[in-house]
């Protein structure tokens, strides 16, 4: 007796996806609810599982391919089927082969073989930084989900790699550079790649975008956490974190100036009497925007608890499509990476989004004295169609009195 394997319902208005990988190959035994395949939609990857435990019937769908929901793509037949291992221990049977080969040869063969014989396990990220780093991927422990490896394991691999003497000749890096070899590489856009391209250009092209700009001084925030950090995170078990003050302080900002809380649908504004942030997180597949909900009314544990959790699953793949739904603002943190300033791009529907960024000692001037003091530039980008100049500008400096003083988050002024 089979059970077919289709691709099932992906969320509200999303119709397709990309095979984004296979996990299981045909003829290898399947436990019940094991994922075997990953399907890329436009804003999350969905693992499918299986029905029942068996055997992995043929592909019906190759990766890279489009299936819509519904759609069959394999089978699970009944059968014992032969364990995955069996094909990771065939695999580098040929590798011995290159150790015979003149010098410059193993530095690019081993890392072509592991690469394609994981190809089915490994994705499109992983595959370049395989490359990239000449790591042999059996032998990198994973540590996204179900064990599966991630670009951080490879560069943390390709770190302890180098860190060692006796390796250190024969690194595959420089190869490249002695040989006067230059590649070039054509990997296809993942689906979640292509609709953060169209959204971001189609927010250009349709928003009348401007974007505003302050400086705030970290002290107050910075003083008040190094205070209390401890007995806060004994007390909830997360660690207290800048992003709740900015979340607060925007709920303070919102509030004032509901235009930055809207969005114009049609010939229509549309006003919320809550605020659903988008937080900005990286994925090993790009930046996704999982959404804290009601932070209006969510204290500053539970704000920092969500972001936390919705960090590791955008780290594990394994954010849902309720995860992104919605939003009515949208904070970005390039201050991680060491930004100094930018203009953010809004996040469509939505017609504002606020931009933090890095936090340096600054020479500025307090009470008629140049004092050195930690700064952030922030940044407001708003739909001026909705939000006049005026509007975005309060809405920054309320941001920023709240940061510098935030006695005003616990007294809402």
């Amino acid at each position: 007796m089979s059970s077919e394997v289709k691709v099932p319902t992906l969320g509200e208005s999303v119709s397709e996806a990309t095979i984004g990988q296979w996990l299981k190959q045909p003829g290898e035994a399947v436990a019940a609810d094991e994922a075997i395949a990953s399907l890329e939609t436009d804003k999350v990857a969905v693992d499918v599982l299986a029905p029942q435990a068996g055997v992995l019937g043929a592909h019906l769908a190759s990766e890279g391919d489009t299936v819509t929901v519904g759609a069959l793509i394999t089978t699970i037949e009944d059968g014992a089927g032969k364990p995955a291992a069996a094909r990771a221990e065939a695999a580098p049977a040929p590798s011995p082969a290159p150790a015979s080969a003149p010098a410059p040869a193993p530095a690019a063969a081993p890392v072509e073989e592991a690469a394609s014989s994981d190809a089915a396990v490994l994705s499109p990220s992983v595959r370049r930084a395989v490359l990239e780093y000449g790591i042999d991927p059996s032998r990198v422990k994973g540590t996204g989900k179900d064990g599966r490896i991630t670009k951080d394991d490879v560069v943390a691999a390709a770190r302890a790699k180098t860190a060692e003497p006796a390796s250190a000749a024969s690194a595959p890096a420089p190869s490249p550079a002695a040989t006067g070899e230059r590649r070039e590489e054509r990997v296809k856009m993942t689906r979640l790649r292509q609709t953060i391209a169209k959204r971001l250009k189609s927010a250009q092209d349709t928003a009348a975008l401007l974007t505003t700009f302050n400086d705030v001084d970290m002290s107050a925030v910075i003083a008040a956490r190094a205070r209390y950090k401890d007995v806060f995170e004994k007390k909830h078990g997360i660690r207290l974190g800048f992003m709740s003050f900015f979340a607060k302080a925007s709920v303070l900002a919102l509030k004032d100036i509901p235009a930055a809380n809207a969005y114009i649908e049609g010939d229509e504004i549309v006003y919320h009497d809550y605020v659903d942030i988008s937080v900005a997180v990286s994925a090993p597949n790009g930046l996704v925007v999982p959404v804290v909900r009601d932070c209006d009314k969510l204290s500053f544990a539970g704000i920092e608890k969500a972001i936390a959790e919705y960090g590791q699953k955008a780290k594990d793949g394994t954010l849902t499509m309720d995860d992104m739904k919605g939003g009515t603002f949208t904070i970005s943190n390039g201050g991680v990476f060491g930004s100094l300033m930018s203009t953010p791009i809004i996040n469509p529907p939505q017609s504002a989004v606020l931009g933090l960024h890095r936090i340096e000692d600054r020479p500025v001037v307090v009470n008629g004295q140049v004092v050195i003091r930690p700064m952030m530039y922030i940044a407001m980008s708003y739909d001026h169609r909705l939000i006049d100049g005026r509007e975005a500008v309060t809405a920054l400096k309320i941001i920023k009195d709240a940061i510098e003083d935030p006695t005003r988050l616990l007294i809402d002024l």
